[in-house]
Protein backbone atom coordinates (compact mmCIF):
# COMPACT_ATOMS: atom_id res chain seq x y z
CA UNK A 1 0.00 0.00 0.00
CA UNK A 2 0.93 3.38 -1.04
CA UNK A 3 0.94 6.71 1.05
CA UNK A 4 -1.97 8.13 -1.23
CA UNK A 5 -4.05 4.64 -0.60
CA UNK A 6 -3.44 5.29 3.39
CA UNK A 7 -4.81 8.35 3.13
CA UNK A 8 -7.80 7.06 1.62
CA UNK A 9 -8.11 4.24 4.30
CA UNK A 10 -7.60 6.75 6.96
CA UNK A 11 -4.27 4.88 8.21
CA UNK A 12 -1.64 6.70 9.10
CA UNK A 13 0.41 6.98 5.99
CA UNK A 14 3.96 6.77 8.05
CA UNK A 15 3.09 2.97 9.00
CA UNK A 16 1.60 2.19 5.47
CA UNK A 17 2.98 -1.16 4.50
CA UNK A 18 5.45 -0.98 6.71
CA UNK A 19 6.05 -4.46 7.53
CA UNK A 20 6.88 -7.06 5.15
CA UNK A 21 5.24 -10.95 6.11
CA UNK A 22 8.69 -12.55 6.80
CA UNK A 23 6.90 -15.06 8.80
CA UNK A 24 8.76 -18.16 7.28
CA UNK A 25 12.47 -16.90 8.63
CA UNK A 26 14.09 -17.17 11.70
CA UNK A 27 13.52 -16.69 14.37
CA UNK A 28 9.74 -17.56 13.97
CA UNK A 29 9.83 -20.24 11.27
CA UNK A 30 6.22 -20.46 10.77
CA UNK A 31 5.39 -23.82 8.86
CA UNK A 32 4.49 -22.46 5.16
CA UNK A 33 1.28 -24.10 5.72
CA UNK A 34 0.11 -21.82 8.56
CA UNK A 35 1.89 -18.84 7.06
CA UNK A 36 0.14 -18.85 3.62
CA UNK A 37 -3.50 -18.34 5.28
CA UNK A 38 -2.40 -16.23 8.07
CA UNK A 39 -1.12 -13.28 5.93
CA UNK A 40 -4.45 -13.37 3.89
CA UNK A 41 -5.87 -13.18 7.21
CA UNK A 42 -3.81 -9.95 8.19
CA UNK A 43 -3.90 -8.65 4.87
CA UNK A 44 -8.20 -8.39 4.87
CA UNK A 45 -7.77 -7.02 8.83
CA UNK A 46 -8.70 -3.67 10.25
CA UNK A 47 -4.90 -2.79 10.22
CA UNK A 48 -4.29 -4.57 6.88
CA UNK A 49 -2.53 -1.26 5.57
CA UNK A 50 0.16 -2.07 7.67
CA UNK A 51 1.30 -5.02 5.94
CA UNK A 52 3.03 -5.70 2.98
CA UNK A 53 3.61 -8.92 0.91
CA UNK A 54 4.51 -12.45 1.96
CA UNK A 55 8.16 -12.58 1.46
CA UNK A 56 9.06 -16.38 0.90
CA UNK A 57 12.77 -17.46 -0.28
CA UNK A 58 13.05 -19.03 -4.04
CA UNK A 59 13.83 -22.63 -2.74
CA UNK A 60 9.87 -22.68 -1.27
CA UNK A 61 8.22 -21.74 -4.56
CA UNK A 62 7.23 -25.01 -4.99
CA UNK A 63 5.51 -25.88 -1.99
CA UNK A 64 3.39 -22.68 -2.18
CA UNK A 65 1.58 -23.42 -4.99
CA UNK A 66 -0.58 -26.44 -3.28
CA UNK A 67 -1.30 -23.88 -0.71
CA UNK A 68 -2.99 -20.71 -2.55
CA UNK A 69 -6.23 -20.50 -2.73
CA UNK A 70 -6.42 -17.04 -3.77
CA UNK A 71 -3.65 -14.37 -5.10
CA UNK A 72 -1.12 -13.11 -3.10
CA UNK A 73 1.22 -10.31 -3.35
CA UNK A 74 4.60 -11.91 -2.88
CA UNK A 75 8.19 -11.05 -2.58
CA UNK A 76 10.79 -13.51 -3.56
CA UNK A 77 14.81 -13.89 -1.86
CA UNK A 78 16.92 -15.67 -3.49
CA UNK A 79 20.37 -15.59 -1.07
CA UNK A 80 21.93 -17.75 -3.61
CA UNK A 81 22.77 -14.84 -5.59
CA UNK A 82 21.76 -14.57 -9.03
CA UNK A 83 22.12 -17.90 -9.96
CA UNK A 84 18.89 -18.90 -8.16
CA UNK A 85 17.01 -15.36 -9.83
CA UNK A 86 16.11 -17.23 -13.32
CA UNK A 87 14.41 -20.49 -11.86
CA UNK A 88 12.54 -18.25 -8.98
CA UNK A 89 11.23 -16.49 -12.15
CA UNK A 90 9.86 -19.17 -13.86
CA UNK A 91 8.56 -20.98 -10.95
CA UNK A 92 6.68 -18.03 -9.99
CA UNK A 93 4.94 -17.42 -13.48
CA UNK A 94 2.79 -20.46 -12.81
CA UNK A 95 1.27 -19.05 -9.55
CA UNK A 96 -1.64 -17.00 -9.12
CA UNK A 97 0.94 -14.27 -7.30
CA UNK A 98 1.13 -10.57 -8.02
CA UNK A 99 5.26 -10.74 -7.72
CA UNK A 100 6.13 -7.64 -6.37
CA UNK A 101 9.65 -7.77 -5.94
CA UNK A 102 13.12 -9.79 -5.76
CA UNK A 103 15.82 -10.05 -2.82
CA UNK A 104 19.05 -11.10 -3.84
CA UNK A 105 21.88 -11.06 -1.89
CA UNK A 106 26.04 -10.50 -3.56
CA UNK A 107 28.21 -14.39 -3.27
CA UNK A 108 30.93 -13.86 -1.26
CA UNK A 109 34.00 -12.78 -3.38
CA UNK A 110 31.70 -11.52 -6.13
CA UNK A 111 32.74 -8.18 -7.48
CA UNK A 112 30.14 -5.78 -7.81
CA UNK A 113 30.28 -5.59 -12.33
CA UNK A 114 29.79 -9.42 -11.82
CA UNK A 115 26.91 -9.16 -9.85
CA UNK A 116 25.28 -6.52 -11.25
CA UNK A 117 25.96 -8.21 -14.98
CA UNK A 118 24.84 -11.94 -13.95
CA UNK A 119 21.76 -10.21 -12.12
CA UNK A 120 21.13 -8.31 -15.78
CA UNK A 121 20.95 -11.56 -17.60
CA UNK A 122 19.11 -13.95 -14.75
CA UNK A 123 15.83 -11.36 -14.77
CA UNK A 124 16.11 -10.87 -18.84
CA UNK A 125 12.53 -10.20 -19.74
CA UNK A 126 11.32 -9.35 -16.28
CA UNK A 127 12.89 -5.88 -16.03
CA UNK A 128 9.42 -4.59 -14.70
CA UNK A 129 9.93 -6.55 -11.21
CA UNK A 130 11.58 -4.60 -9.06
CA UNK A 131 15.00 -5.81 -7.42
CA UNK A 132 16.67 -5.11 -3.75
CA UNK A 133 20.10 -5.80 -3.56
CA UNK A 134 20.84 -7.04 -0.40
CA UNK A 135 24.31 -4.86 0.48
CA UNK A 136 27.18 -6.89 1.87
CA UNK A 137 29.07 -5.84 4.87
CA UNK A 138 32.50 -5.60 3.66
CA UNK A 139 34.53 -3.30 1.24
CA UNK A 140 32.19 -3.72 -1.63
CA UNK A 141 29.43 -1.87 0.32
CA UNK A 142 29.92 1.59 -1.46
CA UNK A 143 30.43 -0.10 -4.93
CA UNK A 144 27.29 -1.89 -4.61
CA UNK A 145 25.28 1.12 -3.50
CA UNK A 146 26.77 3.22 -6.11
CA UNK A 147 25.60 1.17 -9.09
CA UNK A 148 22.48 0.82 -7.86
CA UNK A 149 22.15 4.36 -8.24
CA UNK A 150 23.14 3.30 -11.51
CA UNK A 151 20.84 0.52 -12.24
CA UNK A 152 17.97 2.51 -10.15
CA UNK A 153 17.95 -0.62 -7.98
CA UNK A 154 17.08 -0.66 -4.44
CA UNK A 155 18.92 -1.96 -1.23
CA UNK A 156 18.18 -4.52 1.66
CA UNK A 157 20.21 -3.71 4.87
CA UNK A 158 20.47 -6.59 7.47
CA UNK A 159 20.02 -4.89 10.33
CA UNK A 160 20.36 -8.20 13.05
CA UNK A 161 20.48 -12.13 13.03
CA UNK A 162 20.38 -15.01 14.66
CA UNK A 163 24.12 -14.40 15.86
CA UNK A 164 25.67 -11.17 17.61
CA UNK A 165 27.83 -10.65 14.52
CA UNK A 166 24.97 -9.99 12.01
CA UNK A 167 24.36 -7.26 14.07
CA UNK A 168 25.45 -4.08 12.59
CA UNK A 169 26.42 -1.32 15.09
CA UNK A 170 24.69 2.35 15.35
CA UNK A 171 27.76 3.76 13.25
CA UNK A 172 27.76 1.05 10.61
CA UNK A 173 23.96 1.12 10.24
CA UNK A 174 24.13 5.18 10.16
CA UNK A 175 26.75 4.58 7.41
CA UNK A 176 24.53 2.81 5.31
CA UNK A 177 21.39 4.82 5.30
CA UNK A 178 23.22 8.10 5.22
CA UNK A 179 25.10 6.59 2.28
CA UNK A 180 21.95 5.25 0.12
CA UNK A 181 20.04 8.55 0.85
CA UNK A 182 22.77 10.70 -0.48
CA UNK A 183 22.43 8.01 -3.58
CA UNK A 184 18.99 8.44 -3.37
CA UNK A 185 18.72 4.45 -3.39
CA UNK A 186 15.25 3.63 -1.11
CA UNK A 187 16.40 0.86 1.06
CA UNK A 188 14.68 -2.22 2.89
CA UNK A 189 15.73 -3.72 6.14
CA UNK A 190 15.97 -7.06 7.28
CA UNK A 191 16.39 -9.53 10.73
CA UNK A 192 16.46 -8.38 14.31
CA UNK A 193 13.59 -5.63 14.24
CA UNK A 194 11.73 -6.88 17.18
CA UNK A 195 10.99 -3.84 18.99
CA UNK A 196 10.22 -0.13 17.92
CA UNK A 197 13.36 1.04 19.81
CA UNK A 198 17.28 0.08 20.36
CA UNK A 199 16.88 -2.45 23.06
CA UNK A 200 19.31 -5.34 24.38
CA UNK A 201 17.35 -8.35 23.57
CA UNK A 202 17.07 -10.09 27.04
CA UNK A 203 17.06 -13.61 25.72
CA UNK A 204 20.35 -13.36 23.93
CA UNK A 205 21.98 -9.98 25.25
CA UNK A 206 22.13 -8.57 21.44
CA UNK A 207 22.24 -4.86 21.07
CA UNK A 208 18.89 -5.14 18.53
CA UNK A 209 17.97 -1.75 16.52
CA UNK A 210 14.56 -0.47 16.04
CA UNK A 211 12.44 0.39 13.49
CA UNK A 212 11.15 3.89 14.61
CA UNK A 213 14.80 4.56 14.89
CA UNK A 214 15.18 3.85 11.44
CA UNK A 215 12.32 6.40 10.52
CA UNK A 216 13.89 8.98 12.23
CA UNK A 217 17.16 8.08 11.19
CA UNK A 218 15.81 8.25 7.91
CA UNK A 219 14.38 12.13 8.16
CA UNK A 220 17.94 13.30 9.37
CA UNK A 221 19.60 11.58 6.20
CA UNK A 222 17.42 12.98 4.70
CA UNK A 223 17.63 16.48 5.90
CA UNK A 224 21.14 16.45 5.07
CA UNK A 225 22.35 15.62 8.99
CA UNK A 226 26.11 14.11 9.42
CA UNK A 227 26.11 10.48 9.73
CA UNK A 228 27.55 11.08 13.72
CA UNK A 229 23.69 12.29 14.35
CA UNK A 230 22.23 9.21 12.34
CA UNK A 231 24.25 7.35 14.75
CA UNK A 232 23.12 8.83 17.97
CA UNK A 233 19.25 8.46 16.75
CA UNK A 234 19.59 5.41 16.00
CA UNK A 235 21.45 4.80 19.74
CA UNK A 236 17.94 6.50 21.45
CA UNK A 237 16.55 3.85 23.63
CA UNK A 238 13.77 5.50 25.16
CA UNK A 239 9.93 4.55 23.28
CA UNK A 240 8.18 6.77 24.62
CA UNK A 241 10.63 9.73 23.21
CA UNK A 242 11.48 8.32 19.99
CA UNK A 243 7.89 7.67 20.04
CA UNK A 244 6.97 11.08 20.45
CA UNK A 245 9.92 12.35 17.60
CA UNK A 246 8.09 10.05 15.51
CA UNK A 247 4.38 11.34 15.83
CA UNK A 248 6.00 14.81 14.82
CA UNK A 249 7.41 14.06 11.50
CA UNK A 250 3.55 12.84 10.27
CA UNK A 251 3.35 15.11 7.96
CA UNK A 252 6.54 13.91 6.17
CA UNK A 253 5.69 10.28 5.34
CA UNK A 254 5.33 10.23 2.04
CA UNK A 255 9.06 12.12 1.79
CA UNK A 256 10.48 9.58 4.76
CA UNK A 257 8.65 6.24 3.24
CA UNK A 258 10.02 6.87 -0.04
CA UNK A 259 13.46 6.49 1.37
CA UNK A 260 12.70 3.97 4.04
CA UNK A 261 10.53 1.58 1.80
CA UNK A 262 9.59 -1.69 4.67
CA UNK A 263 11.43 -4.27 6.77
CA UNK A 264 10.86 -8.15 7.11
CA UNK A 265 8.98 -9.24 10.23
CA UNK A 266 8.46 -12.57 11.28
CA UNK A 267 5.64 -11.52 13.97
CA UNK A 268 3.12 -9.18 12.55
CA UNK A 269 1.22 -8.93 15.88
CA UNK A 270 4.47 -7.70 17.68
CA UNK A 271 5.15 -4.31 15.40
CA UNK A 272 1.15 -4.02 14.84
CA UNK A 273 0.39 -4.23 19.20
CA UNK A 274 3.69 -1.65 20.12
CA UNK A 275 2.54 0.94 17.52
CA UNK A 276 -0.77 0.76 19.44
CA UNK A 277 0.61 0.78 22.21
CA UNK A 278 2.45 3.71 21.91
CA UNK A 279 -0.14 5.43 20.68
CA UNK A 280 1.02 5.14 17.07
CA UNK A 281 -1.58 3.83 15.69
CA UNK A 282 -5.07 3.68 16.96
CA UNK A 283 -6.93 1.48 18.78
CA UNK A 284 -9.31 1.16 15.76
CA UNK A 285 -6.59 -0.57 14.13
CA UNK A 286 -5.59 -3.30 16.48
CA UNK A 287 -7.49 -6.58 16.42
CA UNK A 288 -7.21 -9.55 19.03
CA UNK A 289 -5.55 -12.33 17.80
CA UNK A 290 -3.52 -10.10 15.12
Amino acid sequence: MDVGEAVVTGFPALFAGLCDDAAVFPPGLAPLAAAVPAHHRHRRAVYGPLVGPFVLPATALDALGPLLTEKMDLAVTAPGGPVQVADALIAVSGLPVDLRWLEVAVPAGMSPGDFFRALDRARAGREDVPVYVEVPRDGRHRAIITMLAATGHRAKFRTGGVTADLHPTVAELAAAIKTAVVAGVPFKATAGLHNPVRHTARETGFDQHGYLNLILATEAALDGRPAGDLAGILDHRDALFVAACVSEIADRAEEIRTAFLSFGTCSISEPLGDLVGLGLLSHEFFEEGA
